[in-house]
């Protein structure tokens, strides 16, 4: 099913039906600030699983989780440092992904994450409104992997075709950048990928931050 989020009628059928497919353990494809998304219940392994293999990856490469909300930040990661704080308090929402130590109590299973999570709170509307009723999704592009990360509901829906139960149409994306990951888990926090926030902007929080090259 697709949705067009641009009506208001549609989107809202598109929600119901959205909230409904990730209770189910289903996929839906949302529109995210950067490329469109793919989207599991983060809290059911076969759901994740399901994910997975949509995509073509193994668990070794884990999918990020979508947050509606910067506080959400602390029910899922612990010894949080100060400048992230301050970093996702500025740049949320928005295209930061951030790579923290798990909360230890957390009952889920995303692949092999080595006690890590990566979070980020997506500058889209219509998938800050799924997330506030669903609470917290596991998102990874919408792409078969080794292949560009879909920037329309259509390429998308191309690629994935009957794995996804529920599209939802919010036109192409503005950037067609990813977002920047920075993993904060170590001594030196590090960018292991630069997106659509560059460096300088990210040592305005802490200027001991490396590139991944470094």
């Amino acid at each position: 099913m697709k949705f067009d989020c641009s009506i208001d009628d549609d989107f809202d059928r598109g929600l119901a039906a959205a909230q409904g497919a990730l209770a189910e353990g289903k996929l839906v494809v949302l529109p995210t600030d950067t490329v469109y998304g793919l989207a599991a219940d983060a809290f059911s392994p076969a759901a994740v699983q399901g994910l997975l293999d949509a995509k073509g990856r193994t668990r070794q490469m884990p999918p990020p989780v979508f947050v509606g909300a910067p506080t959400t930040l602390e029910a899922l990661a612990v010894e949080i440092p100060t400048y992230v704080r301050d970093m996702v308090s500025a740049l949320w929402p928005g295209p930061l992904t951030v790579i923290c130590k798990q909360q230890p109590s957390l009952n889920w299973d995303l692949g092999e994450t080595r006690n890590t999570v990566a979070v980020r709170m997506p500058n889209n509307p219509y998938a800050l409104a799924l997330l506030k009723t669903t609470g917290p999704l596991a998102v990874s592009s919408a792409n078969a992997t080794g292949v560009p990360a879909a920037q329309d509901v259509d390429e998308a829906e191309r690629m994935l075709g009957e794995k996804v139960a529920v599209y939802l149409d919010g036109g192409p994306t503005q950037s067609g950048l990813p977002s920047t990951i920075l993993d904060v888990t170590g001594v030196t926090p590090r960018i292991l990928r630069v997106g659509a926030i560059d460096i300088a902007t990210l040592h305005e929080f802490n200027n001991t931050i490396e590139s991944a090259a470094d």
